[in-house]
């Protein structure tokens, strides 16, 4: 049995109860998704009513293990691009790699999208699709946030614990206890803003309070801040907060609204001296104004997990800065995140055949 084939049927099986003492607990899972736009995207005859799905990757437990769950649902996994757009007429529901435009258009009983990924930037340019109300998109937010937060703080503590001389290849065997020069700071009582507190921004900040940070955040929801963020502003209130931060991590989708959102006049409004971390999307961020303001000292740092452009060409200047580090957009790789992906994905597909509510429904206006 291959390691797919064990994780698919896991996911199926009902949560065991808690351990006996002693004995060693297992992780404990993230929440499955959010019901906050919850969809019905078909009737499905209470389950009766025969559905066909194409699939992105599923192997023969996955498709085994979902026949028993949603047993009138058709899953069928595409070869190839043209092979998903010859079955377009006869699917309900399409994962969104082979969602393209052509695609759209000839798949006129069409009613789901489930993108494969938390970011949706790259589908809303579809008209088929945004202009489509019958049409519902999902995706998966929520599946990345812990280990995308952990790796914001490896990125962070790279920088401010000044990590990346001893990394060095070059330097092994030198007992050098003056690293690269810089002197290395303390995490605890400096203030650390996310930008944008959903479901990775949460998790970011979970882990900055555990450092006794200072933490604020940015978030358009009027949701009340939980215990962990000190003060929740808008985003018209950002200049004010990015005055006030020591380090700036950037959480937030990809809309017409964020692009290019930290441009040369947000990054002159951070403190000298103060740190940006983005794992959103590289367009959130004026490249030509980043490289400037880490040349001229005004950052003292920047850790990029998303670049623009991307992929990054050799010969980009971002590569010369000595107080920049770049990650080639790998901060959700974990196997809690391949656990709790396919848990998503087996669980909207049984609500799907069943007709319930569909978990992670996108906002197609607000894009995300």
């Amino acid at each position: 049995m291959t390691r797919r084939s064990c994780r698919s049927l896991l996911f199926l099986l009902p949560l065991l109860a808690a351990p006996a003492w002693g004995q060693e607990r297992a992780p404990v899972e993230p929440e499955l998704g959010s019901l906050r736009h919850a969809r019905v995207a078909i009737d499905a005859g209470g389950g009766a009513r025969p559905l066909t799905f194409l699939a992105g990757r599923l192997d023969e437990a996955d498709l085994a293990a979902l026949r028993e769950a949603a047993p009138n649902l058709r899953v069928v996994v595409p070869a190839s691009q043209a092979e998903a757009l010859a079955l377009a007429p006869q699917a309900h529901g399409v994962d969104g790699r082979w969602a393209t435009a052509e695609f759209l258009r000839a798949a006129d009983k069409l009613v789901w999208v489930q993108a494969p990924s938390a970011g949706v930037d790259r589908y809303l340019g579809r008209k088929e699709l945004i202009e489509q109300d019958r049409i519902v998109l999902t995706n998966m937010q929520g599946v990345h946030g812990r280990a995308i937060a952990d790796h914001v703080f490896a990125l962070l503590l790279s920088l401010t614990r000044d990590l990346r001389p001893y990394l060095d290849p070059a330097r092994r065997g030198e007992w050098n206890r003056s690293g690269g020069g810089a002197e290395p700071i303390a995490l605890h009582g400096r203030t650390l803003l996310v930008v944008g507190l959903g479901g990775i921004g949460s998790e970011v900040a979970q882990r900055a309070k555990g450092f006794g940070m200072r933490v604020t955040a940015t978030r358009r929801s009027e949701i009340p801040p939980p215990a962990f963020v000190d003060h929740q502003g808008t985003p018209e209130q950002l200049p004010s907060l990015l005055a006030e931060a020591d380090v700036v991590v950037l959480c937030v989708p990809l809309t017409e609204e964020t692009t290019g959102m930290i441009d040369a006049a947000a990054l002159a409004t951070m403190k000298r001296g103060a740190y940006l971390i983005n794992i959103a999307r590289g367009k959130v961020v004026d490249t030509d104004a980043l490289v400037a303001a880490l040349r001229d000292g005004h950052l003292a740092g920047a850790g990029l997990d998303v670049t623009d452009p991307e992929p990054l060409p050799p010969e980009h200047p971002l590569w010369d800065l000595p107080n920049l580090i770049i990650t080639p957009h790998v901060a959700g790789r974990a196997a809690l995140t391949d656990r709790q992906w396919a848990r998503l994905y087996h669980e909207n597909l049984r609500r799907f055949a069943a007709g319930q509510p569909l978990l992670n429904v996108v906002d197609k206006t607000a894009g995300y």
